[in-house]
């Protein structure tokens, strides 16, 4: 099904409900939605990100080489522009955040040629932002 009228909706457990909240709404300029004591709504590149309280967090489930890299699953993430890429990693960047795979070209030269970087949020969750070189070749083979 294709439609430009769909957002996702993501739920992530998290341990400090405000200090990520606080963390994807600077690093991300992301905007609060409805909210109780234990969870909060993140509008997330418009798509609902949603902040559950948590008292526990299971750990990686597995690593995935993809490209020379180990990539950490489970994981989520956003598609953004080059533009919006760059400025994302300066902000992370100027945030001190460490990254768990440093921003870089992933298959050069191929079909679905793109930016990638991966770091943690203050709660452990893996995020993964992406740039693909030519949008049209998000889903190609």
């Amino acid at each position: 099904m294709k439609s430009t009228l769909f957002s996702f909706h993501l739920a992530i457990p998290v341990l400090d409900l405000e200090e990520c909240a606080i963390f994807y709404e600077k690093l991300f300029n992301c905007s609060r939605g409805r909210s109780a004591n234990d969870w909060i709504d993140l509008n997330f590149f418009d798509h609902q990100l949603v902040l559950h309280q948590a008292e526990s967090l299971s750990g990686d489930s597995a690593i995935n080489f993809v490209d020379g890299d180990n990539i950490p699953v489970p994981h989520f993430g956003v598609i953004l522009d080059y533009a919006a890429f760059e400025l994302t990693e300066t902000n992370a960047r100027n945030r001190g955040i460490n990254f768990l795979v440093e921003p870089r070209l992933r298959f050069e030269g191929k079909i679905g040629e793109q930016l990638t970087m991966f770091f943690r949020d203050p709660s452990n969750n893996v995020i993964e932002i992406k740039a693909f070189k030519d949008r049209a070749n998000i889903f190609s083979a």
